[in-house]
């Protein structure tokens, strides 16, 4: 839409005033909107149906509690709360913003920029998190967040017993275990923020040692991020075998793990 083109949602009408560099549309409205009343939930292309009231409640992890995320953490929508309850879990919260959808379009996937996104990391989370031997991201959000809040420093404390971690509302889940006696590690300190950190191969991962994660889009940087994590190789093989075997992909579909 160029500057000065019009569209509605339900009654009001609103302006495109202008386009950033990174092509997105700002736009203004001459009477009071509430954005959220309009729109419908977007289905993967093989659901050959529209939207509906159910898919408003079924498109939501479970254990969502903070408004402010544009969609949900998909990895986490395979956790019910019968599947909770025998984990012992945590939680971190990433609100997924519009540009987790873009796809790279730069020849140099280094020319990419993210986004920021807003994030946080509670006390109990980062503790439990710190107290892990391996930790099990679910959803390339739960990576971000807890690679973008690690920080290294020195465990002086023996660690004792088994922790599972699973992050929220734009979050998804994460499995540790503790370890003793493990020094010079990289630790998670309790914080809010934003991150726009771009996870392509070649990354070093400090904190996520296992990935629960769904298929996603050529070009997008959460296959970027996967590829960074199992290696292209292995996640090429995997994408193979999925479309063989005819797995489901995007927001309604099947998941991996990555050990």
């Amino acid at each position: 839409m160029r500057i000065g083109a019009t569209a509605r949602i339900d009654k009001v009408a609103l302006r495109v005033d202008e386009i950033t560099a990174n092509g997105e549309r700002i736009v203004a409205s001459d009477e009071e909107l509430d954005p959220f009343s309009g729109g419908s939930m977007p289905l993967p292309p093989y659901i050959k149906r529209p939207s509906d009231d159910e898919d408003l409640a079924r498109y939501q992890t479970v254990f969502a509690h903070a408004t402010g995320a544009v969609a949900a953490p998909t990895a986490g929508l395979h956790f019910t709360p019968e599947i909770l309850s025998e984990i012992p879990h945590t939680f971190v919260t990433l609100h997924v913003g519009p540009g987790t959808f873009l796809p790279v379009r730069t020849e140099k996937i280094t020319e990419h920029r993210m986004h920021a996104e807003r994030f946080s990391v509670s006390p109990e989370a980062a503790n439990k998190i710190n107290s892990a031997r391996r930790v099990l991201a679910v959803g390339t959000t739960v990576v971000r967040v807890l690679e973008s809040a690690a920080s290294q420093a020195q465990r002086s404390r023996r660690i004792v017993g088994q922790v599972h971690c699973l992050p929220s509302a734009g979050g998804a889940p994460a499995l540790q275990e503790s370890q003793p006696g493990k020094s010079d590690t990289w630790q998670i300190s309790a914080q809010s923020g934003e991150t726009d950190l771009f996870i392509y191969p070649s990354f070093a991962f400090r904190v996520v040692d296992t990935l629960l994660t769904n298929f996603h889009l050529p070009r997008s940087t959460l296959l970027m991020l996967v590829s960074a994590f199992a290696g292209r190789h292995f996640l090429l093989g995997a994408y193979e075998e999925a479309v063989r075997e005819r797995y489901r992909f995007y927001s309604y579909g099947d998941c991996m793990l990555i050990l």
